[in-house]
């Protein structure tokens, strides 16, 4: 039998999601099964709800299904709308295409507004699309605050504000999937109506939960959807959570990760945990300006907290770059998806990561690019470090 080698090291897994995992989590997971129809279970499933309001930035109510983030695109919509009824969706990139298929399957009219995969919601746009609604057929304004695919952010409170402008009454739903937990979110200020989210990312836990912040316009609105659903069921989980308990098996030992989890970020502190990942962003921007490169983000305002994107000169491969950065360093870097395949590769910043993790992601492209032969100007690094150095 042919022997395999095993790098040294560690592998520095450095896409976008599913992030790397705390060891305090990772050891938390371990626990042995607990009977979620026990007594002990309940103030477990209490201190969790009470812990992520903070996060959300939410009084609302917060469920948690067993499920990754696309369970709970889809719990937004079956909840809130029925069949037919219309909705706003803008190309934003890839998560926000599969999100707008996704309402097309569930039977939604999809009001699509294409884009560049370089930039964010225009919130101009927004306004201007329910201004010309005269008769309210939209039901649903669908944005997704980080599109992990191109590293672009969304200004939501402006969408808030072009919203409020038009006094349009469409519900206004957010997916924080790659946001959440990495830069500031406020479910509550900004209105928003069902905000979506998973536990693989900012949560710093694997696949496997996902999240609704649901707001009372659109409890209300679940009530007069005529959609078909039993496993996405607000008023189950709203019920049953009231009890502490679950209407289904819930996924414990993940619990057990995300109250741990929780833990974490609030002893580091939110401000401080928005404040790290800002900062980790930027080293990463000035790297890849210092190597000549382009950052696949237009808008400065737009920059994202969680990911980069990096656009590859035209005729060199992206994924050619990963593999020689995988087989050589033992380092996975996002891959191009949909419209950015081949020809971008993504860093992905968020979760539990710090300035030397950085700095080892940041070599590991540099000395990447330079065996791939890619046109670039050295020193990218040294930029990276003179920043995070100050």
């Amino acid at each position: 039998m042919s022997k395999v080698n095993q790098p040294a090291g560690r592998h520095f897994l450095q896409i976008p999601g599913p992030s790397n995992v705390p060891d305090s989590v990772l050891r938390a997971m371990a626990d042995s099964v607990m009977d979620h129809r026990g007594p002990d279970f309940p103030a477990m499933t209490y201190k969790i709800l009470f812990q992520l309001k903070p996060i959300f930035n939410t009084q609302d109510p917060i469920v948690i299904f067993p499920s990754s983030g696309t369970g709970a695109w889809e719990a937004a919509l079956v909840n809130t709308l029925s069949p037919g009824d219309k909705i706003l969706a803008f190309e934003t990139g890839w998560f926000a295409t599969l999100w707008k298929q996704m309402a097309e399957k569930l039977g939604l009219e999809v009001e699509w507004v294409p884009g560049d995969w370089r930039s964010g919601v225009d919130p101009q746009v927004v306004e201007e699309k329910l201004r010309d609604d005269t008769k309210k057929k939209i039901k649903a304004i669908c944005v997704v605050h980080n599109e992990t695919s191109t590293g672009t952010t969304s200004r939501l409170e402006e969408i808030r504000q072009a919203i409020d402008e038009t006094e349009h009454p469409a519900l206004f739903m957010v997916d924080t999937i790659s946001s959440l937990a990495c830069c500031e979110y406020k479910h509550d200020e900004w209105k928003v109506d069902v905000t979506i989210s998973g536990s693989q990312k900012g949560l710093m836990l694997p696949p496997g939960l996902g999240f609704n912040a649901i707001s009372q316009k659109a409890l209300d609105a679940s009530k007069s959807s005529s959609s078909r659903v039993y496993y996405w069921s607000w008023q189950e989980m709203i019920k049953n959570n009231e009890k502490g308990v679950f209407p289904y098996t819930p996924a414990t030992n993940l619990l057990y990760g995300l109250k741990e989890a929780l833990r974490l970020l609030h002893n580091e502190g939110l401000k401080n945990v928005f404040f790290r990942h800002a900062r980790l962003a930027k080293a990463t921007r000035l790297a890849v300006e210092a190597w000549g490169l382009e950052n696949v983000c237009l808008k400065p305002e737009e920059y994202s907290n969680s990911c980069t994107a990096v656009l590859m000169p035209e005729d060199f491969d992206a994924d050619n770059l990963r593999k020689i950065i995988l087989e050589k360093f033992n380092m996975s870097l996002g891959t191009g998806l949909g419209k950015g395949k081949g020809k971008v590769f993504r860093i992905g910043h968020l979760g539990d990561f710090n300035e030397l993790t950085l700095a080892g992601t940041l070599s590991g492209v540099e000395m990447g690019l330079r065996l791939a032969e890619v046109p670039h100007n050295h020193g990218g690094i040294n930029a990276a470090l003179e920043f995070l150095s100050i």
